[in-house]
């Protein structure tokens, strides 16, 4: 718990002015650094063809963040199909099949980075720094963009939001100005991202991740035998990598095994800083949302509704594997992090999917059965943090469908900050919340009932938890997953593509719609009559929405799977 306190702290300590900042940034604020940065944005948007003072609807925001992603994505696609031919791979890595290729590419398109490869082997630099870092990079950048947008809608549009700064923008059509996509996206890229991965970058080499372009070294094992004369470490820009991936929501790793390999975290510090940067700019953002929006309470709700379910997520993980292994026991520390012990592999497991990130320091599938019941109640949930942008929509969802419940419960008309929620938008909000179980538990149900077809190969309650737990992880774009599951198959890959995608694209532009429909309502003043949001009570019916409309209606997986796995074991 120490170490929980230790890490939330320093997040929250750091968080906050990087909240304010980031508010600046999204806002257009006029700033010192607009002469530095001004040089590189300008030629962006003169290259794109826009005009970042021009607003979009959402309609046309929503255009953009798709169209973006389907140009960037199949250049990466490309790339790694033909990265054999292409410079900057010293390793001869081949080129990777067609079906190994769309995953991977979808996989960090949607910020999710689950890796059904394994990245020293399969992965050229070129490939590495391009492909992967590139969308490690900007992808988040794309759902904060996303997020804005919606708050945009919901609290009053561009326009009228920047008035705080005393400069106005241009509106597009009939419709509110939510902001200019191509800005949001270039705008925090240069002035916010790439700075704090520079940043964690120098430290991290400075603990001794690599970072090269030189081909590793070929090495004599000290138990080296007929069969392994010799060995090759593969090594390349590692540090830049990971310093993308564990700020930026990604964790897909350079190594196959992740933070839980040397080479991607060598020290006690770099395990450190590696956690904190999972959780750094998701609560920056939560900080955001006060200076941006105009209301300041908000902020402390988001806060607060996210830091409890937060501490009651890691000290159940921490409990959870502090009452199931011991450091005396080798055979119990398998797959754990023996560097710096069992509960801060389970604090870095419950970090890792309260946000959307999914990187490791040991092998989830080696942890106690409860601690994996944790991390898939985080993910089912998906916005304790929630990944960069992604976590604040869900939790705007949530939200929404809170106020609706709640307006009814009481017999006053739903509204949120003055704005009526009526049916379009209850309908919207209620395709979103049940496209959920439809992918997850349908995949899951046909990869559990086609074995011969669909390549599962372990049996009993933990291969039920395997199945459940990688079709959530795709769906909640965490990437993480249960090892030991043989995933690199065409069943794998293109299901898992599909449910990456109905994972991704949905949770962040249907918010956006919702938004845009409620910006066009004429806000009603508040009044007595108006429901407080910016409670504890509400913050706990919040709290209780989410986990009836999340946990119990996947009770039943819950239970065929860790529960099941968790009761075996005590039985035996």
């Amino acid at each position: 718990m120490t170490e929980f306190l230790l890490v939330m702290a320093l997040a929250i300590g750091l968080g906050w002015p990087l909240g304010r900042y980031l508010a600046a940034v999204m806002r257009a604020a006029p700033m010192r650094v607009d002469v530095l940065f001004a040089w590189i944005e300008k030629p962006i948007y003169k290259l794109i063809g826009t005009d970042p003072s021009r607003g979009m609807s959402w309609r046309g925001y929503a255009k953009a963040f798709a169209l973006s992603n389907l140009a960037v994505g199949s250049i990466v696609w490309v790339q790694f199909m033909t990265q054999a031919w292409l410079p900057l791979n010293p390793d001869d890595i081949p080129n990777m099949r067609w079906d190994l290729a769309l995953h991977t590419m979808v996989s960090f398109l949607t910020n999710t980075n689950q890796q059904h490869y394994s990245g020293q082997a399969q992965l050229s630099y070129l490939s590495q720094m391009v492909g992967i870092v590139g969308l490690q990079v900007v992808t988040p950048m794309m759902g904060l963009a996303m997020v804005v947008a919606t708050l945009r809608g919901l609290f009053g549009g561009r326009d009228e939001m920047a008035r705080v700064d005393g400069h106005g923008y241009a509106a597009e059509g009939g419709d509110r100005d939510v902001g200019n996509y191509w800005a949001d996206v270039v705008r925090p890229t240069f002035r916010f991202m790439l700075p704090l991965c520079l940043l964690l970058s120098v430290l991290l080499t400075s603990q001794g991740v690599p970072s090269t372009l030189a081909a590793g070294p070929t090495v004599t094992p000290v138990d080296a035998s007929a069969e392994m004369k010799a060995q090759k470490i593969p090594l390349g820009p590692v540090s830049p990598m990971v310093a993308a991936k564990q700020l930026g929501s990604n964790g897909g790793g350079w190594y196959g095994p992740n933070s839980a390999t040397p080479l991607e975290n060598p020290t006690p510090f770099s395990n450190l800083i590696e956690t904190l940067a999972i959780l750094l700019i998701p609560i920056a953002i939560v900080f955001m949302i006060g200076p941006f929006t105009g209301r300041r309470r908000l902020t402390a709700f988001v806060f607060g509704t996210m830091l409890l379910m937060s501490a009651a997520s890691s000290g159940l993980a921490m409990w959870s594997e502090a009452h199931s292994t011991t450091a005396a026991d080798p055979a119990l520390m398998e797959g754990k992090e023996v560097r710096v012990g069992a509960e801060a592999t389970a604090l870095w497991a419950a970090v890792t999917t309260q946000v959307n990130n999914g990187s490791v320091d040991g092998m989830l599938d080696s942890l106690a059965p409860l601690t994996g019941l944790v991390s898939l109640t985080d993910m089912l949930i998906n916005a304790i943090w929630g990944g960069i942008g992604c976590g604040l929509q869900q939790f705007l969802v949530y939200l929404l469908l809170s106020v609706f419940l709640a307006g009814l419960m009481t017999g006053r008309t739903p509204e949120l900050f003055g704005r009526k929620i009526e049916a379009q938008e209850v309908k919207l909000l209620a395709l979103l919340i049940l496209l959920q179980p439809l992918v997850v538990l349908g995949f899951s149900a046909l990869t559990l009932a086609l074995p011969q077809f669909t390549g599962n190969s372990n049996p009993g309650f933990h291969g039920i938890s395997q199945v459940f737990y990688e079709y959530t992880s795709a769906y909640a774009n965490n990437g993480s997953g249960f090892e030991g599951l043989g995933d690199n198959t065409y069943w794998w890959n293109l299901t898992c593509s599909a449910v990456l995608a109905l994972g991704r694209f949905p949770s962040l532009m249907v918010p956006l719609a919702v938004a845009g429909l409620m910006a066009k309502k004429r806000p009603a003043p508040e009044s007595m009559g108006t429901l407080r949001i910016e409670s504890a009570t509400f913050s706990l019916t919040l709290i209780a929405v989410i986990v009836i409309l999340t946990v119990l209606q996947f009770m039943p997986a819950l239970v065929l799977g860790p529960i099941a796995d968790h009761l075996t074991l005590v039985a035996n």
